[in-house]
């Protein structure tokens, strides 16, 4: 759902669930110029805050951490990147474009 949806905004989907030793990003992709890591949220409802609130300071973190190992393995180093949320409610989609910096480790 977020994979299509990211699509049809004109992002070219590189990754699905990258796994490393760190951590995991949902989607990784590129549009235009940008790297993009991409967190993925689902919540039936707000009770427990809205989706892109669950992206913590320690979620952001994991991801950062990723992020710059994914980077170093694939010999990355002069392309911009940043860290996008999609956060999905029932069927309502929220894509937030430089949801947070990254965070130094």
């Amino acid at each position: 759902m977020a994979g299509v949806y990211l699509t049809e905004k004109g992002y070219e989907i590189l990754e699905y669930n990258y796994r490393c030793k760190l951590g995991e990003i949902d989607i990784i992709a590129r549009d235009g110029d940008y790297l993009v890591f991409c967190e993925v949220k689902y919540r039936a409802d707000d009770r427990k805050g809205t989706p892109a609130e669950a992206v913590d300071y320690a979620k952001q973190r994991v991801i950062s951490k990723s992020a710059l190992y994914y980077m170093t393995v694939n010999g990355i180093d002069e392309i911009p990147c940043r860290f996008d949320v999609v956060s999905i409610e029932d069927d309502r989609i929220i894509l937030y474009q430089n949801a947070f910096d990254y965070v130094e480790i």
